[in-house]
């Protein structure tokens, strides 16, 4: 995720916030550090255990991974600006997005599809850490060193547990599916990844007291991010071996700021604008039908992912069992890449939409 247009200049000594400190504390910044408190308050077999309870699946992979896929509509198809602005791409991408996942679903049984779908979540969920970052960093006049130490550790701190999960035997945990992943069990490339993570950690602590002595000012949502970043990723990958706590860590920490940060850039400039100005969502209970749509249209795509394809969920999705389980290869190569469209969309689209002056 690319950061969006920055909001207008700030006066030097306060925090670079988004929106507000109140507002950036709560649903930016405090989700990885709430997930992190829910998961030290687990029982120890729900913390390290291979499955995940109904409600938590509901909660977690529903209500906010599958819903946050979503709200990419209210910057996009949604948004009468920037539906007349990417008016070739929001045709585009989609129609490219299902031909791609036939090809890839065609390779041999699905395995090529989930792969590659899972490669490009994780550079969507990398890349939204950096843009947070950069937008946490705009007001600052540090030298290009110190941005460049910024950059090397935001991506450091997913990329080292990523990189880690890689070389360690299989866990209690996948991105998608068994197997997504290329896995390989090489402790000495392990070992050697955590030196130089630790390394880059040092390296920042000293940059940033020396950046305080010298300017006197700490930039604490910039390092809040940071912190929180490294905490939820390292603990949900590599300290803990658990499907609930990867998921919760990860969904959580991810998810709710996404959520947060289409909210707060789709609301208009002031309180005072023309009502006429306003979409739909915009109104005195807009942020209920968002949340409405969001979770509607995520229970509608679960039910027919669970009627149609993985049967596992009839307690949830009781309606959608009256629908026929499709077993056959070459409908389900047409039909898995139309159910996961919205998902590939979205991490295309996430691409574009946060550009600046987009």
């Amino acid at each position: 995720m690319l950061p969006p247009a920055p909001p207008p200049h700030l006066a030097p000594d306060r925090q670079p916030w988004i929106r507000s400190a109140g507002f950036d504390g709560l649903w930016i910044l405090a989700p990885p550090f709430l997930a992190l408190l829910a998961v030290a308050a687990l029982p120890p077999a729900m913390r390290t255990g291979p499955q995940m309870p109904l409600w938590a699946w509901v909660c977690l992979i529903v209500l906010i991974d599958v819903a946050h896929v979503y709200s990419t509509l209210f910057r996009t198809y949604f948004d009468r600006a920037r539906r007349r602005r990417f008016r070739t791409l929001l045709w585009a991408v989609p129609l490219a997005c299902y031909a791609a996942g036939v090809a890839l679903h065609g390779l041999g049984g699905g395995l090529w599809f989930w792969r590659v779908l899972a490669y490009a979540a994780v550079f969507h969920f990398i890349r939204q850490q950096y843009g947070f970052l950069r937008l946490y960093s705009r007001q600052e006049m540090a030298p290009p060193f110190s941005r460049r130490l910024d950059m090397v550790l935001i991506y450091a701190a997913t990329l080292y547990p990523l990189l880690w999960w890689h070389l360690s035997p299989p866990r209690h945990f996948n991105w998608f599916i068994e197997g997504d992943f290329v896995q390989r069990d090489w402790p000495a490339g392990r070992l050697g990844l955590t030196v130089l993570y630790g390394g880059l950690l040092l390296g920042y602590l000293v940059k940033e007291i020396r950046q305080v002595r010298r300017t006197g000012r700490l930039n604490w949502p910039r390092n809040l991010l940071l912190l929180g970043t490294a905490a939820s990723w390292y603990v949900g990958i590599v300290l803990l071996n658990g499907d609930l706590t990867f998921t919760l860590l990860n969904v959580v920490a991810h998810g709710i700021p996404y959520l947060a940060l289409i909210w707060t850039t789709s609301q208009p400039a002031s309180a005072t604008s023309a009502p006429t100005a306003r979409a739909w969502w915009q109104g005195r209970y807009g942020v209920l039908l968002f949340l409405g749509v969001l979770f509607g249209l995520a229970l509608l795509e679960e039910g027919l992912w669970d009627g149609l394809v993985w049967r596992e969920h009839s307690a949830v999705f009781g309606w959608f069992q009256q629908l026929p389980a499709v077993s056959d290869s070459a409908l389900l190569t047409l039909l898995v890449p139309l159910l996961a469209l919205p998902q590939a969309t979205h991490y295309v689209l996430d691409g574009f939409i946060w550009r600046r002056g987009a």
